[in-house]
Formats: structure tokens, sequence, C-alpha cells
């Protein structure tokens, strides 16, 4: 047996419970299949990169479970042929991976800043005031007035 991995991207215009008939049916065939069931953590709803089949967003859901090679065989053709299922993906899975959405990365705090201790502020050398005039007839030092190689005058 072999720890796998699916990644589900479901049509978002789809009912709740119609999304939850398709995971219900791979854990049906996992099963079936003699394998064993992990975990299915609901990763929601997201923007997509790009449009796929004119839907801007899609719902995603990660399954993990143990199974032969012959069911999650099974498992690929009956999602192919779901049209509920946008994309779907299928990974061996790593032991000791997170699993999780990436929601709870963007969503945990940042690490706050360590704060050193303030330390006396230190007198900045007066510095000698020098003006510098700017002629508003002069053009910028980057503006080429040169005739550039490979131009034709006319």
């Amino acid at each position: 047996m072999t720890t796998y991995e699916i990644l589900l991207m479901l049509d978002p215009e789809q009912a709740e419970a119609r999304q939850e008939d398709i995971v219900a049916r791979a854990r049906e065939l996992v099963e079936k299949g003699g394998g064993a069931w992990h975990s299915h953590d609901a990763w929601g709803r997201r923007r997509l990169a790009y449009p796929i089949a004119h839907k801007e967003e899609g719902v995603y859901h990660l399954v993990v479970f143990d199974a032969e090679a012959a069911t999650l065989d099974e498992i690929s053709r009956v999602l192919k042929i779901e049209d509920a299922v946008l994309r779907h993906m299928a990974t061996r899975h790593i032991a000791g991976s997170r699993t999780s959405a990436p929601r709870d990365e963007a969503a945990a705090p940042a690490p706050a800043p360590v704060a050193e201790p303030a330390a006396a502020p230190s007198p900045e050398p007066e510095l000698e005031s020098s003006e510098t005039t700017v002629s508003e007839d002069a053009e910028p030092e980057y503006a080429g007035t040169e005739e550039q190689p490979g131009e034709e005058e006319e």
C-alpha cells in the first residue's frame, strides 16, 4: 500500500452537497479497494490564476489515503469523467509533510520584531548648508541630445 494525496478543484457553481458526494465517492472507492482513508481537508473557494472552463474560481479539497495503484487509477478515471471536477492531481504523499490549506500560513500573524533597547540618540553634526541651483531651462543629464547610432538625419 502506498499513501497518496489528491488535490481536487471542483466547480464552484455546484451545490456543496454535490461536492461532498464527489469526495464521498472517492472515499468509497478507496475503502472498496482495501485502502485506508486518512483525511479530507476542505480548503474552500479560491481565485484561479486563469479561467478554467470559463470559471474564475474553484473549490479545493485535499484528500489523503492509502491504496494500491489500481485503486488510484480507478479514482482518477472516475474523477476525469465527473463534470463537477475542473482539475485533480494525485501524488504520492511524503511522510511528515504538511497537508494543511495555504490559508493557514497567510492568516498566521507575522512574528513581532524583537525590540532592541533604545540607545540615547547621538547628536548629529551640523552639515554646512549648500544650496544647489538648477536652471529651469537646462536639460537633465540623462536626456540624450546627441544622435543615436543607426539613426539618420532627414
